[in-house]
């Protein structure tokens, strides 16, 4: 997950969605940005906490994406909250058009990316956890850091 992959470089990305949403299926989109946009992304001044992204008349758009307008613009500056529309073709378009209607599933950007100099977001489609499965998982964890910590004690 916090991997970077050869030729990326991370901005920012969203860890409480991993906590609050089950994410099913992943995917990688461009966005169409403004010039001080891009300036401010190369600074990292990105948030991503509390975004979601929406399929709207055959286009995708992410909603609550706060960039932070370049330090050194003029009045030519941009919304920080701007809604912002994502590139994706146009089968993964219908395909997640149709799993956010049918299942009630959600998209939800996980990270912002520079990949090869663009700007690229990861979207997940996911659905929202309950409060006795985000316990579940905790619980999980914590038994899984047990075991491995007693088998490494005992290998010793």
């Amino acid at each position: 997950m916090a991997r970077e992959k050869k030729g990326e470089k991370l901005i920012c990305q969203n860890k409480p969605a991993w906590r609050n949403y089950a994410i099913e299926d992943v995917y990688e989109a461009g966005i169409v940005l403004q010039g001080t946009e891009v300036k401010s992304l190369r600074e990292g001044r990105a948030n991503l906490k509390d975004s979601y992204a929406r399929v709207k008349d055959g286009e995708v758009f992410v909603y609550d994406l706060h960039i932070s307008p370049y330090s050194h613009g003029n009045r030519a500056n941009h919304d920080p909250l701007r809604v912002r529309k994502l590139l994706l073709h146009r089968q993964e378009i219908k395909r997640l058009y149709g799993k956010t209607r049918e299942r009630g599933l959600a998209l939800i950007p996980l990270k912002l990316y520079f990949k090869n100099g663009k700007v690229k977001m990861e979207i997940g489609l996911s659905k929202g956890k309950k409060l006795h499965d985000r316990r579940e998982d905790l619980k999980r964890k914590a038994d899984q850091r047990d075991m491995e910590r007693a088998f490494k004690d005992r290998s010793r």
